[in-house]
C-alpha cells in the first residue's frame, strides 16, 4: 500500500513509517518540525537524541535500502498539501500532524487559540484535498481517548445506542474533552464524521491511550534511526516522564492522589494497532472508531510499576504527590471497550514493567543529558491560567 504521513518526524510518525517500510509498504511524509520548537520553547529536548532529518533521512535509506518519500509542509498551506497528495496518490493516509499536548493547550489565550487553529484548520484541509484529488484514501487520523472524559458509565468505541422517550437511535457517545487540545480533537472527529457521510470518505477514528516506549524492533541499533522521547510537563506523558525521573533520580512527580485513571499501551503496540487499521479499511463513506490501548491503570499504579522496573535493575525510586494543577476527579470509574482492534487481530506483546526496564536500560545510557534538564521536571503551568509550580504535597494521610 501507498501511506501518506502527516507529522513523520514526530514520536510515533517516525517510528511508523519504519515499521510500515519493513513490512513493504511504500511511505511518504511530511512535517514542519513543530515539535522540535515546542519542546525547545519548554526549556527541554528530546531524551533520547534527535538528529537532524537530513541524517535521519540518509540512515533510513543505509538501513531499508530505499529513500524515504519526504517533504519539509505545513498542513495550514493547502496548496502544498494539495499538490503532495495528488502527486503520491497514497491508499491510506495517517493523520499524526497535531499539537499533541493538553497542558500547552492550556497555557494561555495565545496558544489555546494557536492549538485549535493548527489542529482544526489542518485537518480540514487535509479533509478537503482528500475530497478533491484522492478520494479513496483512506483517513487514519490520530483521536485520543482524552475526547471521552470520565463518563460515569462504560465508554462504547464512538458510538452507542440510546433510546428517548421512546425511540431508539445510535449516536455518537458523549465527549467531555478536559482540555482545549482535546476539544480540538473532538471537532476533528465531528468534521471528519461529517465529510465521510456528504463526501463518502473513509475514516478511522483512532482513539488512542497514551503511549510509551523507547524503540521498536525495526529500528535496529542505529540511534539515527530512534524516535523521540519527550519527558518536560507538556510533551512528556506519564509513563515516558516518570521512566526519565527514574533515570535520574527525581522523585516521580504523582498529581494529586494519582488515582486519576487512563489507557495505556507501548510504542511497539501503537504500531501494530495502526497498521491492522491501515491494512483493514472501511468501506466508502464509513467513519468508523477504534479505541486504542493495552490496559488501564492508574497515576499512582503506574507509578509503582516504574519502582518496580526499576528495582528489578538496581535503582531506588522514590514517588512523591503534588497538588494537581490540572483541573480533574482524583479518583473516577473508567471502564472504555477496545473490541474492534482484537477482532482485526491485535494481540498485546508486552506488559508494562517489561517494556518499562527496557526504557530504563535505554535512558540510562542519556542520564547526564537528562540531568540538564532536571529543574523542569515539576510542573507549572496550571488549568486555572497562572504559572506557579507545584507543591509536594506533605504527608502520605493527604492522599490517601
Amino acid at each position: 500500500m501507498r501511506v501518506f504521513i502527516a507529522g513523520i518526524d514526530g514520536y510515533l510518525g517516525w517510528a511508523l513509517a519504519q515499521y510500515l517500510t519493513a513490512r513493504g509498504h511504500e511511505v511518504a511524509g511530511t512535517d514542519r518540525f513543530l515539535r522540535r520548537a515546542w519542546v525547545e520553547e519548554m526549556g527541554s529536548a528530546s531524551a533520547i537524541p534527535v538528529y537532524s532529518m537530513e541524517e535521519r533521512l540518509r540512515a533510513f535509506e543505509e538501513h531499508y535500502g530505499k529513500p524515504l518519500n519526504f517533504r519539509e509542509g505545513d498542513l495550514l498551506d493547502y496548496p502544498f498539501l494539495r499538490g503532495y497528495l495528488e502527486e503520491f496518490q497514497p491508499d491510506a493516509i495517517v493523520h499524526l500532524g497535531e499539537m499533541p499536548s493538553a497542558p500547552y493547550s492550556m497555557i494561555d489565550q495565545e496558544h489555546s487559540v494557536f492549538t485549535q487553529h493548527n489542529n482544526v484548520i489542518g485537518s480540514l484541509n487535509l479533509l478537503w484535498a482528500m475530497r478533491e484529488v484522492c478520494p479513496d484514501a483512506h483517513l487514519v487520523k490520530l483521536g485520543t481517548m482524552g475526547e471521552y472524559g470520565t463518563p460515569n458509565v462504560d465508554i462504547p468505541e464512538g458510538f452507542f445506542e440510546v433510546e428517548y422517550r421512546g425511540r431508539k437511535d445510535r449516536l455518537p457517545f458523549p465527549r467531555q474533552a478536559g482540555s482545549f487540545y482535546h476539544w480540538s480533537k473532538v471537532h476533528d472527529s465531528g468534521n471528519t464524521m461529517f465529510a465521510c457521510r456528504i463526501w463518502g470518505l473513509r475514516s478511522t477514528d483512532i482513539m488512542q491511550g497514551v503511549v510509551f516506549g523507547t524503540r521498536i524492533d525495526e529500528m535496529g541499533d542505529d540511534p539515527r534511526l530512534r524516535s523521540r522521547l519527550d519527558f518536560d510537563q507538556c510533551f512528556g506523558t506519564a509513563i515516558n516522564r516518570f521512566c526519565c525521573q527514574a533515570a535520574i533520580g527525581h522523585p516521580l512527580t504523582v498529581y494529586g492522589r494519582g488515582g486519576q485513571t487512563r489507557g495505556f499501551l507501548p510504542l511497539r503496540d501503537s504500531m501494530q494497532c495502526l497498521t491492522i487499521a491501515i491494512e483493514n479499511p472501511p468501506e466508502r463513506g464509513e467513519y468508523r472508531v477504534f479505541n486504542q490501548f493495552e490496559e488501564c491503570y492508574t497515576i499512582e499504579g503506574l507509578a509503582e510499576k516504574t519502582r518496580e522496573a526499576g528495582a528489578a535493575i538496581g535503582l531506588d525510586v522514590q514517588i512523591e504527590h503534588y497538588e494537581n494543577p490540572r483541573t480533574e476527579m482524583d479518583e473516577h470509574y473508567y471502564n472504555p471497550d477496545r473490541e474492534h482492534l482484537i477482532r482485526l487481530g491485535y494481540k498485546p506483546t508486552h506488559d508494562v514493567v517489561a517494556e518499562m526496564k527496557i526504557m530504563l536500560k535505554d535512558l540510562l545510557e542519556h542520564r547526564e543529558h537528562l540531568l540538564k534538564y532536571k529543574d523542569i521536571l515539576v510542573p507549572d503551568i496550571r488549568w486555572d491560567g497562572s504559572r506557579r509550580r507545584s507543591q509536594v504535597i506533605a504527608s502520605e494521610a493527604a492522599v490517601k
